[in-house]
């Protein structure tokens, strides 16, 4: 079952998120990975397999950024792989996503009709895309939220981030917004 932790305060959010995705560990999973956000820079580390994995890609990296998230992935769509991994990033949105959009095929027919390069089997990286797209009208990413949740059916909580408001967190459950910036 897929984890998410998010976090957003005055520390390294490294150790945070790993520590939040290991008291995650008992719910099962097959990949892991974090975002950090610095500025106006994501770095996005994603791994298969146990959470070890994604720690030894970490070692001796330090970070300046006091936003990330993180998630532990249980395949739903797609093979329990790297690139099927969370987060999922595209243009300035960093996304983790839990649940099911249950019109997933709906929605990747349309954002390969709009030239959208789709780069995982995910449900959630659509959803990354729907936000790019607001966020290319000018939408902020709470307005945007307003645009892209009519668009998904099916259960789902995800949190979101985007580089253009480097000080936000949002966190949406099915009907609720949860944000920290």
């Amino acid at each position: 079952m897929c984890g998410i932790i998010g976090y957003n305060g005055s520390n390294d959010p490294k150790e945070i998120l790993i520590d939040g995705l290991k008291r995650l560990e008992y719910r099962g999973y097959d990949s892991a990975g974090i975002a950090i956000q610095d500025s106006h820079k994501v770095d996005v580390f994603r791994s298969k397999g146990r959470i070890q994995s994604l720690e030894n890609k970490l070692v001796g990296k330090h970070f300046k950024g006091s936003l990330g998230i993180g998630h532990t992935r249980w395949a739903t769509h797609g093979a329990p792989n790297e690139i099927n991994a969370h987060p999922h990033r595209v243009g300035s949105i960093t996304l983790v996503h839990n649940g099911i959009i249950e019109n997933y095929l709906e929605l990747r027919e349309d954002l390969k009709s709009k030239k959208r390069v789709i780069t995982s089997d995910t449900d959630s990286e659509l959803i990354a895309h729907l936000f790019d797209i607001e966020l290319h009208k000018g939408l902020s990413l709470v307005q945007a939220v307003g645009k892209v949740i009519p668009q998904l059916t099916g259960s789902y909580a995800f949190v979101v981030m985007s580089d253009r408001e480097p000080e936000l967190l949002l966190g949406v459950r099915k009907g609720l917004l949860y944000w920290s910036g």
